[in-house]
């Protein structure tokens, strides 16, 4: 028999996912509904109008996801980047269920706009724009006028959906830019909701097996490992239910405060919270690929084009982390790293 306050934690709770249509936003929407909640899905893609070239997915197929599982669902169409649309979002929300006490902030829809070659003296000043726009204001907006149902019930909980839980960079400077913006957005407004029993955080899932990236292979959730024989990283990659249900653990955790201004990553979250993904498998995504690529390291041998990729990728997210400062050393020789100017060098340690 269940006990709704085991099994539906978040029972009589209402849910907001900003970004709902697919990826990590329709995981984590599935997820808060499972432990109770109701959820608004929002996006711009409804049925018969599909708002992203290329994608089909919508909001209502969200929801009625939700439905079929036996949870509480509702799409609402609304353009994050219009201030009109969110007051009037936040003004329905009020008249319909008097309470809001999760938001998730999961707008990006940048996949296709990132140039991961370009320098930033070769960018595209109106792509670059409109992503921070749509990835990064959007969320302001959003948190500015949803926050208030939260402050004056003294209760509730904003997360921002990012990539990335250290300060390193990123990889490219507009991906760098937004991600880290996510991330301080989430830090800043834990200041401001200091001692009004709100809270703000930020969470990153890890290699997200979402609708796009099992398109970009040519697979399905069905058959998703045979995408390992063209990128071996594919073997730690997760669903989006993964990233889910780190942020359902959050909303169920009566002690989320202590956690409010800092960001996660979902398999240390899976560690604390013993979850795991979907099929039973617990994903690590960088604790996988340092087992892979460490042992190269410290063979002392020439590096692989891949793992000297990797080795950089992860130097340059690590680099400013004391707490990885050995790690970020080894790194650096491995790569002949040096000399690169002082905010590039290893911190601490």
């Amino acid at each position: 028999m269940e006990h709704p306050a085991i099994d539906h934690p978040l029972a009589g709770r209402v849910a907001l996912v900003a970004g709902a249509t697919r990826g990590a936003g329709r995981g984590i929407a599935r997820e808060l509904a499972a432990v109770g909640a109701k959820v608004y899905c929002t996006g711009r893609s409804t049925r018969g109008h599909a708002a992203t070239p290329g994608r089909s997915e919508t909001i209502d197929e969200t929801a009625q996801l939700i439905i079929d599982a036996g949870g509480l669902a509702v799409a609402v169409r609304v353009d994050h980047t219009q201030e009109a649309e969110v007051v009037a979002l936040a003004a329905r929300l009020r008249a319909d269920e008097g309470r809001l006490d999760v938001l998730v902030n999961d707008i990006w829809g940048g996949d296709e706009l990132i140039d991961w070659q370009a320098k930033f003296w070769s960018l595209d000043m109106a792509t670059a724009r409109a992503l921070v726009d749509q990835a990064v204001f959007s969320h302001l907006i959003t948190s500015r006028h949803l926050a208030p149902l939260m402050v004056e019930a003294k209760r509730g909980l904003i997360v921002e959906v990012t990539d990335g839980e250290l300060s390193g960079y990123r990889g490219q400077l507009v991906y760098d830019f937004v991600k880290a913006s996510v991330n301080r957005l989430a830090y800043a407004m834990a200041w401001d909701l200091a001692g009004t029993g709100v809270s703000a955080l930020a969470v990153s899932p890890g290699f997200l097996r979402s609708e796009a990236m099992l398109d970009r292979f040519g697979v399905t959730e069905a058959n998703w490992r045979d995408a390992v024989k063209a990128d071996f990283a594919f073997a730690y990659s997760e669903t989006p239910r993964y990233v889910g249900r780190a942020v359902a653990a959050l909303a169920a955790d009566p002690d989320v405060g202590r956690k409010s201004g800092q960001a996660f990553f979902v398999g240390a979250l899976a560690d604390e919270y013993s979850f795991t993904d979907v099929d039973g498998e617990s994903p690590r995504f960088w604790r996988n690929i340092e087992a892979w690529l460490d042992p190269q390291i410290a063979g002392g041998g020439k590096l692989g084009p891949e793992a000297r990729r990797i080795a950089a990728a992860r130097y340059g997210m690590i680099h400013l982390t004391p707490a990885h400062a050995e790690q970020a050393r080894t790194y650096a020789a491995a790569l002949g790293l040096g000399g690169l100017g002082g905010g590039l060098e290893v911190v601490g340690g």
